[in-house]
């Protein structure tokens, strides 16, 4: 069953935790100061064996996800540096399917690196993904046992993005988003 568009007022936001064995997604419901999360969970890609079909499963689940929610913004959390180079590639490409499936389908792009994330939920930018998960519960006033912290990453990249789109004057890039065209306007020698 379709999901109808929210009222008036009301809008959503998308967060998603790329991954390649596990990919994290929240939708978080925007309603003046209430906050809610119509749906939340995982997406388990250990079961495919080709990295491709992996690829393809985000992608399809994102659009589904799109379509029926119809958020605002999605907001993503950006790669780490890691040794593993590989690692770093396949996830790489997680995140760029994951924000080709969302702009195919119109909705604007926020990176978020972990470290801003973290900060914005819980003040302190090396938290544990388990305090992360319990202020979000705390804030939202809601039972969170039962996800995948996976699942509690996606949802605090949409909450870090609500609360960096609140503090933030109206039509103006809140820190730690990934806004290219300020970048470029304040560093035009940079441009090659």
């Amino acid at each position: 069953m379709p999901i109808s568009p929210p009222p008036s007022g009301v809008y959503r936001l998308l967060g998603v935790d790329p991954g390649t064995n596990i990919l994290g997604f929240a939708v978080l419901e925007i309603d003046g100061k209430l906050l809610s999360v119509p749906e939340m969970g995982v997406l388990h890609l250990h079961k495919f064996e080709l990295h491709e079909e992996r690829l393809q499963r985000i992608f399809e689940r994102i659009q589904q996800i799109v379509k029926e929610y119809k958020p605002r913004e999605m907001a993503i959390e950006a790669p780490f540096y890691g040794k593993n180079a590989q690692s770093m590639l396949k996830l790489g490409r997680a995140q760029g399917v994951a924000i080709a499936a969302a702009m195919t389908n119109g909705v604007p792009i926020c990176e978020y690196s972990p470290k801003s994330i973290k900060q914005a939920v819980t003040g302190n930018g090396a938290a544990a993904k388990e305090q992360v998960a319990a202020l979000l519960e705390q804030q939202l006033r809601i039972d969170l046992s039962s996800h995948l912290l996976d699942a509690t990453d996606a949802l605090a990249a949409a909450f870090c993005h609500y609360i960096q789109g609140s503090r933030t004057p109206a039509g103006k890039k809140g820190q730690g988003r990934n806004d290219w065209s300020a970048f470029l306007k304040n560093n035009p020698d940079r441009l090659a």
